[in-house]
């Protein structure tokens, strides 16, 4: 049986801050832990965040780690909350001490850049005796600590598992569902990133509202055609970690990914525009694994794929939005031979 608690989560960027203000909230005895001491020293002082979520007081029982093993040693649950880049050695530093019977759930989207996979591989690869579950959905870090409403899904193998992260992260203003098709959820948060660039360039270029509602159409379209390739269920990328996830990414001007397409789209280089967001911006390396499943399961996404191209420095977006108008009439659904 899977220990529930403590929390220990790893990560002290917006969003695993705000994981661990919530979980503390409720009640849960909660400790964030950063790979920075004196920032977490900051933090503990202060009893806020400064750089991500300045606003946001702490409670008093939420509990700050710069010492990974004896933070991990001592939880029952270890929820991962840093950016895909760093999951993997995030992962490898802190399996030797997580607790036998002690569960992991990461609150990661992308793949891993380094090889292209599924950060739930990573997690079977590396911790395979342990539960696992990850935790999506439309979920600005902003507006979770602010105590806006929110819902999210937690997808696992485990349904006992998914239950608990679900219950204990579950609130009045935060709601959390459950699922077990980890695959499609982790698709859903990853894809998103990469279609709120393009919805972001036809605003950023003032194409208008329409234009805007047919790309997200689209391209929830590529994300369940890609979908159905790999094993994922419809039913989940038309849910919280898919469509939710993809309407805020691609209509919220909190979301990075969104914010790069609206200065491509005003004719802001690539590099100035990355560096004027100043944070990890995912869609970048994701657009290059997303193509490359496409490719490998034979799956056309001429969305993604001009977005990899304008990413790629190929097209220019006025040059990508043409070839996209271009494509030859056809059926929005075709029909099976």
């Amino acid at each position: 049986m899977t220990s529930a608690l403590p929390v220990a989560v790893l990560g002290a960027g917006s969003w695993g801050t705000a994981l661990a203000v919530l979980l503390a909230r409720n009640g849960v005895p909660t400790t964030l832990w950063g790979r920075t001491p004196q920032v977490v020293v900051d933090m503990a002082t202060a009893r806020r965040n400064a750089r991500y979520l300045p606003d946001l007081a702490f409670p008093d029982a939420l509990q700050l780690s710069g010492a990974l093993e004896p933070t991990v040693r001592d939880a029952g649950t270890v929820l991962v909350a840093v950016p895909s880049h760093a999951f993997a050695e995030l992962i490898d530093a802190a399996a030797p001490w997580i607790a036998a019977d002690a569960g992991v759930a990461w609150a990661t989207k992308g793949f891993d850049p380094a090889s292209g996979r599924f950060l739930h591989e990573l997690v079977g690869e590396r911790l395979p005796r342990h539960a696992a579950a990850v935790v999506t959905g439309p979920s600005f870090a902003r507006e979770v600590a602010n105590g806006l409403p929110t819902a999210v899904t937690v997808h696992s193998a485990d349904a006992a598992f998914a239950r608990g992260i679900a219950q204990m992260l579950h609130s009045p203003l935060f709601r959390a569902y459950t699922g077990n098709d980890v695959l499609g959820a982790e698709l859903g948060g990853a894809m998103k990133n990469v279609l709120a660039v393009a919805t972001g360039v036809a605003d950023g270029m003032q194409l208008g509202l329409n234009a805007r509602a047919g790309l997200i159409t689209r391209g929830l379209n590529e994300m369940l055609r890609l979908g159905g390739a790999l094993g994922a269920r419809a039913e989940t990328l038309m849910g919280l970690a898919g469509l939710g996830d993809l309407v805020l990414t691609c209509t919220g001007d909190l979301s990075r990914n969104r914010r790069l397409g609206l200065a491509l789209g005003r004719g802001v280089p690539l590099q100035q525009a990355v560096a004027e967001i100043g944070q990890v911006i995912e869609s970048v390396q994701t657009v290059d694994t997303v193509m490359q499943l496409a490719t490998r399961h034979r799956v056309e996404l001429p969305i993604t794929a001009n977005v990899q191209r304008v990413l790629r420095e190929e097209l220019t977006p006025a040059e990508a939005m043409r070839a996209l108008l271009s494509r030859e009439q056809k059926p929005e659904y075709p029909q099976p031979a």
